[in-house]
């Protein structure tokens, strides 16, 4: 009788650490430095594998048979993936936009951001890009990014949300170690657009010293994407930087001189 009350009370008290993720896929983990979706599930897992890796960095599209899109970074290394279905009251935007934060706080850099159909078809991301059929949904209801962990660090994370035809949310986390360094990776025009809109703000710590080229070109292509837009600029060599800008074609009255305190250049949108 004890015996059976102690295992009794040893199951109540059990209980629910192991059952909390007994949907999981088995030999499945989440990733040690990003939390999981609340009360999501493990649907698809794949351990770390040595592999040639395409990460897009625009919209993708067949043309010929042939998979065509803008850019690219392509390198060999270990990859290792994470598919999560969300709950039904949660949305992939909420999940998405979680992750992308939680990277973001740990100094991750935005390399590409693309939304909806502005990423192209969702089968051929799906099928052709991570391989997993679960990934297939509406074209409006997707989101793909891809991170650096650091700008010096040769880890990169792909991010792709989408919601499928029941409406159920997913979740794909892609982490890779290159094998080789990757040298520089430049964002897009647009992604550093979509950043600055989405947060209000556009922190490049790196850019501490007079402007460069690329950058100056990348920012006042992203600037001018949208031309309603003001910003204030700020950081050790604002005002150059501003005077740069104006002189690849941003309007002087859209930049003001900011006086925010950074490690290196800020740009902030005027609400």
């Amino acid at each position: 009788m004890r015996l059976s009350r102690a295992l009794g009370l040893l199951l109540c008290l059990s209980g629910p650490v192991t059952m909390a993720h007994a949907a999981d896929v088995a030999g499945s983990q989440d990733f040690p430095n990003l939390p999981r979706p609340t009360d999501a599930e493990i649907v698809d897992y794949k351990p770390a594998s040595e592999l040639e890796r395409v990460f897009p960095m625009g919209s993708i599209r067949k043309i010929s048979g042939q998979l065509r899109f803008d850019g690219q970074v392509a390198a060999r290394g270990t990859t290792t993936s994470v598919t999560y279905q969300l709950p039904a009251e949660r949305s992939a935007d909420e999940a998405f936009t979680e992750t992308r934060e939680a990277l973001q706080k740990q100094g991750a850099q935005l390399l590409f951001w693309c939304q909806a159909r502005d990423c192209g078809e969702s089968s051929l991301w799906a099928n052709e890009v991570f391989g997993n059929a679960r990934l297939y949904g509406a074209d409006n209801g997707q989101a793909y990014l891809l991170l650096r962990l650091k700008p010096d660090n040769d880890t990169l994370v792909a991010l792709y949300s989408i919601t499928r035809g029941n409406r159920r949310a997913m979740l794909h986390v892609e982490e890779f170690q290159a094998g080789a360094p990757l040298g520089e990776l430049l964002p897009t025009s647009a992604t550093l657009l979509r950043e600055l809109k989405s947060s209000g703000d556009l922190e490049l710590p790196m850019l501490t010293d007079a402007p460069k080229e690329p950058w100056i070109t990348l920012l006042s292509r992203g600037l001018n994407l949208d031309s309603t837009l003001r910003v204030t600029v700020s950081g050790p060599q604002g005002e150059a930087w501003r005077e740069s800008l104006v002189g690849k074609g941003v309007r002087a009255a859209r930049l003001e001189a900011g006086n925010k305190p950074t490690q290196g250049l800020t740009l902030e949108l005027i609400r």
